[in-house]
């Protein structure tokens, strides 16, 4: 007699037991079948409620030591996103299941502000939105990356953001109490003005003109907000012409700082991102298999394009 397949409640008894773990189990031996409770919304996407036993996650190899992530999966679907990777561990597709199927910290905000106000804890700096987006949509129900927000101000905590959201606007005032005792630094990430581009890799997000406003609005209120043109996309947001336009929106909106990369294709994002320029851009795809033997682009080709930013930035004023 097969196994009884185990479902997940949205709302468990006891819902300090629900956890990644039993998601990746309840997965496993049923697929999105497991979750009969996963909430769907106007946008299409399930939506699961979840409870995690820590809240930041220990990084290894960035430039930061911990990261925050009050969402698991991202509505904006971009194509080349790096985290589409990690929906592997828990047994679900790095395609369409990214962006369809998101898990939702519940606990977060106060198993945070337990693990802030240990006396251990040595009030360093914390990255939000490192593995997903921490202003996505249903932030505006959820409410989780503000509350979190408000812990790191009660227990001055630095902070750092990286959004495409620019739902941020909305947090002005708890970032500005931040900025007052710690540092607080927040990254729009907008990788291309380009229209065309955008609608393709992106489809998603938010217009490139409504985050370079959100971006404008920090600014003006005091905040350190700047913008990662990340990641640059070989053959689609690199065209010189592109970029110039691209850094000179970033001047415009008054951007203190900039940061860029050109595209990483880890084993998993390579898959989906070869079958979106299969379907999108297949002139692109020969290039794109000489250009990428591995994960990184070839470095000849990384330094053209960061001299091309170097050059283009110093005629805008741009610091990057």
């Amino acid at each position: 007699m097969p196994a009884k397949l185990r479902q997940i409640p949205l709302f468990p008894a006891d819902p300090g037991h629900l956890t990644l773990k039993e998601v990746a189990d309840a997965v496993r031996q049923a697929g999105l079948d497991g979750l009969p409770d996963a909430k769907r919304r106007a946008d299409s996407a399930r939506y699961q409620e979840i409870d995690v036993r820590s809240a930041l996650a220990e990084s290894q190899g960035m430039p930061f030591r911990w990261a925050l992530n009050p969402y698991r999966g991202c509505t904006h679907a971009c194509e080349y996103c790096y985290a589409r990777k990690y929906q592997r561990y828990l047994e679900l597709g790095t395609g369409d299941e990214f962006s369809s199927v998101i898990f939702v910290k519940t606990n977060l905000p106060d198993v945070l502000a337990r693990e802030l106000t240990r006396r251990t804890w040595a009030h360093e700096l914390v990255a939000i939105g490192t593995a997903t987006d921490p202003y996505q949509p249903i932030e505006g129900h959820y409410r989780l990356t503000r509350r979190c927000l408000e812990v790191f101000r009660d227990t001055r905590t630095p902070v750092s953001i990286v959004t495409k959201g620019p739902m941020v606007v909305r947090d002005i005032d708890v970032l500005r109490e931040i900025s007052a005792h710690v540092d607080c630094r927040i990254h729009l990430s907008i990788p291309t003005v380009d229209e065309a581009a955008w609608a393709k890799l992106e489809p998603g997000t938010a217009s490139p003109m409504q985050r370079l406003r959100a971006v404008r609005h920090m600014v003006d209120a005091g905040l350190n907000a700047g913008v990662l043109m990340m990641p640059l996309v070989p053959g689609i947001s690199t065209p010189r012409a592109i970029v110039e336009r691209t850094l000179q929106a970033f001047a415009d909106a008054g951007a203190r700082f900039v940061g860029t990369c050109v595209a990483r294709l880890d084993p998993g994002v390579r898959e989906h991102f070869f079958a979106f320029l299969a379907r999108e851009y297949p002139d692109l795809v020969d290039g794109y298999q000489r250009l990428y033997a591995g994960s990184r682009a070839a470095k000849p080709y990384v330094a053209e394009i960061n001299a091309m930013v170097d050059v283009l930035a110093k005629k805008t004023g741009l610091i990057v």
